[in-house]
């Protein structure tokens, strides 16, 4: 029974995370990446973080030029709504050994991430 109610809480807890996802406003997910990715981050240049030009769809650590941790480059994740959401909720957690030390707890903010991740 326990572990029957441990699942039901996890397909609970994925649809709600889902749902989130879905929900997401580019616009404000574009003026949320200008104010809180752009200092490792660009649309189309490598710096501290990778470019995300094309991030969404992209299996991950195969943006051209950058220098990816081992961990990443030999993940075979692929960029979705529910993979990015659930690296941006704990990169380290999602794919241990990773660089990234930054994490975006609010679901919303999450979302609207993404929703602009997808733009580009």
């Amino acid at each position: 029974m326990k572990t029957l109610c441990t699942y039901a809480l996890a397909i609970v807890l994925l649809s709600v995370a889902t749902l989130a996802v879905a929900e997401g406003d580019s616009q404000r997910g574009r003026e949320l990446y200008e104010s809180r990715c752009v200092a490792c981050h660009s649309v189309d240049q490598n710096r501290v973080g990778p470019a995300h030009q094309g991030v969404y769809g992209r299996r991950t650590g195969r943006a051209a030029g950058y220098g990816y941790s081992a961990a990443l480059s030999k993940s075979n994740v692929i960029w979705t709504e529910r993979t990015l959401n659930a690296w941006l909720s704990n990169p380290e957690r999602f794919i241990p050994g990773q660089k990234m030390g930054f994490s975006v707890p609010e679901a919303h903010d999450r979302a609207d991430l993404i929703a602009y991740l997808k733009t580009l």
